[in-house]
Formats: C-alpha cells, structure tokens, sequence
C-alpha cells in the first residue's frame, strides 16, 4: 500500500466521524423558533465543538506527519488502523458527555478515549521515526515528543478528575486542545 492511499482512507473516516458528530445535534425539542430553546442543547454543542476541534487536530496533524514520510509499511498501517479505531469511539463519548454534562463516567470515558487517541498517535509516530530511521526529517521533528507524553499525562489525569469536578476535567481537554492547535513548524509545509 502507498502512503497515498493510507492517508485517503484516513480522511475518508476521519470526515465520516466528523458527519456521525454533526448528526447527533438535534432540533430542540421545545416548540418555537425562539433563541432561548437553544439553551438546553449548549452542553451537546459545545462537547462537539471540543470533539471536532480534536477530530480536527488529529487529521491536521497525521496529515503533517505524513507529509515528511516516504513510505508505510504492514506496522505502521495497523498502528493507523488503532488510531483510527479509538478516533471512532469520538462520536459517541461526545454525545454521551454532552446529553450528561454533569455526570462523571462520561466524562471521564470521554477522558479515557482521549488518552487512548493520544496513545495510537504516539505509536503510529513511533512506527512511521522506526521505519524512516532516527535521522530521518519525522524523527528529528518529534525529537523528546514532549506535547504528546504531557497530552497523555493530562489524559491520565482528567479521567479521575471527573469524579472530583467535571469541570476540571472539561479545563484539562480544553488545554490539551490548545496544546495541539498548532502543528510543529518544524513539520508545517515541510520546512525541514
């Protein structure tokens, strides 16, 4: 398989998930077509903004990661496949957090997807610096990985800090987002 069609396939799922998201928002129930019918359903909206701002920085940044490989092999495609796997999972935590915002098992299986989603990405990273080497252009860019272990770090810790206070829980996605939102320039447009 060529780099090319692992990365069509990723954006083809990754834009499934991101449809499966959007459809789970629904009309209010409420009758009317008054602002305040909304109100209910800011929870809902606001964990899929957080979800499809993940979604979003994880195709962003596999889509950079790539850009800087040369090939795929058997291990990278299924450490792709695992990442894709935990990415699926995204739609329904989302829902699931938001129709129960106040509660703490979704929170903190939202969580736990998360870490999971952040664990697939360091092991697809490692597989793709193992088969281009450790001089490679992927291998230097990643260099200590250090915004990928502390997002796991922070993973780890939200989930039981949903039983503590969902909020604090909601802060730690929301700073792991904003960890993320910017890809490394080092890999950005191949300016190694």
């Amino acid at each position: 398989m060529t780099k090319g069609r692992l990365e069509a396939f990723t954006d083809g799922v990754i834009a499934i998930l991101i449809t499966i998201m959007v459809l789970e928002l629904k009309v209010p129930e409420e009758e009317g077509a008054e602002l305040h019918a909304l109100a209910p359903l800011a929870p809902v909206f606001l964990a899929y903004v957080l979800s499809f701002v993940y979604v979003g920085i994880y195709w962003n940044n596999h889509h950079h990661m790539f850009h800087v490989c040369t090939k795929v092999n058997g291990r990278v495609m299924w450490a792709n496949l695992h990442l894709l796997f935990w990415l699926s999972l995204v739609p329904f935590a989302t829902h699931w957090m938001g129709r129960n915002h106040n509660a703490p098992v979704p929170t903190a299986t939202y969580g736990a997807i998360m870490l999971m989603c952040g664990v697939a990405f360091l092991i697809e990273a490692k597989a793709l610096i193992a088969l281009h080497g450790p001089a490679s252009p992927l291998a230097i860019a990643f260099g200590q990985d250090w915004k990928g272990k502390v997002s796991v770090l922070l993973y780890a810790i939200a989930i039981p800090a949903a039983f503590v206070h969902q909020v604090i829980s909601d802060a730690i996605f929301v700073v792991v987002a904003l960890l993320w939102f910017v890809p490394d320039p080092r890999i950005e447009g191949g300016r190694l």
